[in-house]
């Protein structure tokens, strides 16, 4: 049996709940952040990408793929293809009114997604929520928050390589009385503040919860409110990029344990 990638996963779990919103945001969310094997009529010019566009009773569909032998097991002969992620492909196709065929005839989660569906994709994906501009009065430890959003912002996080150090989810009161939570970075990486508050912006809107239900700010580390959020939030390790590994050649017979061989 072929192995279940995310994608199957969570079209299976929308099928199985038709009426279940949430089960339907997951999928598209994962379409999103998948990476996608796109059917093309020609190989790629320089960054000029030309998709195979299939005319149907149903429109114009493009197809991906989130294999590269499900792309194959479908042509069935050598493809000029690329590699982009979901939100990529559906930037392309918005307002082109053209739609969007995902592991047709070749896996579980084989479905069309029309024309209607890519404009609304890209809205969702385009929505960026605002930084915090009130002042903070109280900061405490959160609670009430759903798990599906926790799950989802973990899984958002994990892919913002090097954008931020960390990040801290604490309940929050603003001077003047409001309140709600808040999702601190720390040490941002100069020019990431966008990317950032838009994965929370995703990551609300495929949790099925409305963007004003969790605020977005940025922090230095040397700040008292950075140290406070590390005392009473709950952390979001950031995944660093890797340090590039330096060749250091060994000396023969600088190891004691390891000494050269005589031939």
């Amino acid at each position: 049996m072929t192995e279940m990638t995310p994608l199957d996963l969570a079209h299976a779990a929308m099928e199985a709940a038709p009426e279940d919103d949430a089960a339907r945001l997951r999928f598209f969310e994962r379409l999103a952040d998948s990476e996608m094997f796109v059917l093309l009529s020609r190989e790629p010019e320089g960054d000029t990408l030309a998709p195979e566009v299939f005319e149907t009773e149903e429109g114009q569909f493009v197809l991906v793929f989130d294999r590269e032998e499900r792309l194959s097991a479908f042509a069935e002969r050598a493809v000029p293809y690329a590699a982009l992620s979901g939100r990529v492909i559906v930037q392309m196709l918005d307002g082109q009114g053209i739609g969007l065929g995902v592991n047709l005839e070749v896996a579980p989660s084989s479905i069309l997604i029309p024309a209607e569906g890519i404009g609304w994709l890209a809205q969702t994906l385009a929505h960026t929520p605002g930084e915090v501009e009130q002042a903070i009065e109280e900061l405490r430890a959160p609670s009430g928050l759903p798990e599906v959003l926790l799950t989802s912002l973990d899984q958002k996080l994990a892919s913002a390589v090097g954008l931020a150090q960390a990040a801290y989810l604490v309940a929050v009161v603003y001077e003047g009385g409001g309140q709600g939570h808040l999702l601190g970075f720390v040490d941002v990486r100069e020019g990431a503040e966008e990317a950032l508050a838009k994965a929370v912006g995703e990551a609300l809107t495929f949790s099925g919860l409305e963007a004003g239900a969790l605020d977005v700010s940025m922090f230095d580390s040397s700040s008292e409110v950075a140290a406070y959020l590390a005392k009473v939030g709950l952390r979001f390790d950031m995944p660093q990029p890797e340090e590039p590994k330096v060749y250091q050649p060994k000396i023969p017979g600088s190891d004691p344990d390891a000494p050269p061989k005589l031939r």
